[in-house]
């Protein structure tokens, strides 16, 4: 019998603030946010941890390995297009995405007010349940000094059925 037991990964990304720059978080822009983080290419720390979590769970790698971001293909993207192709990849690699939880550590943006809307978006874009949290940390480091944002995501995958599977592991 073949047991198959569901898949964890892990991301990480960080990014400086940067003047001039939008804010994009969580799939999501921030209007009133003075500045924004420097990335490629946009920045988003919450969609870029989600993303690396969701192939190293399914042992694709990270987003270098997949996506040159620094292109011009990615300069209009919307803000959720990363997610959606990394979701294609783990779909096609033959999983099936279980959800993704995000925290993010930093002092501002203030993410309470706007996290079911961007929990939505993330989800949408996803096709699986996104869950979001935040943190600071307290003054310490670049996300205590104001000076950037980062984010830890974990997401949980699992093979797909396959046809011997199917009838019951025998």
């Amino acid at each position: 019998m073949r047991v198959r037991l569901p898949l964890i990964g892990t991301g990480v990304d960080v990014h400086p603030f940067a003047e001039g720059a939008p804010m994009r978080l969580a799939g999501l822009d921030w209007p009133d946010e003075e500045k924004g983080t420097a990335g490629e290419p946009d920045g988003d720390v919450v969609v870029h941890a989600a993303c690396n979590a969701l192939l190293c769970a399914a042992g694709l790698g990270d987003l270098g390995a997949h996506f040159d971001t620094s292109t011009a293909e990615w300069s209009d993207a919307a803000p959720t297009e990363l997610l959606v192709r990394t979701a294609a990849l783990v779909r096609a690699a033959g999983f099936a995405i279980g959800n993704v939880s995000v925290q993010l550590v930093g002092e501002r943006p203030k993410l309470g007010s706007r996290r079911e809307e961007a929990q939505k978006v993330l989800g949408e874009a996803l096709g699986a349940p996104v869950h979001l949290a935040a943190a600071t940390s307290e003054g310490l480091g670049l996300t205590g000094r104001g000076e950037g944002l980062a984010a830890i995501a974990n997401a949980l995958v699992a093979e797909r059925d396959l046809p011997e599977a199917r009838d019951g592991g025998r």
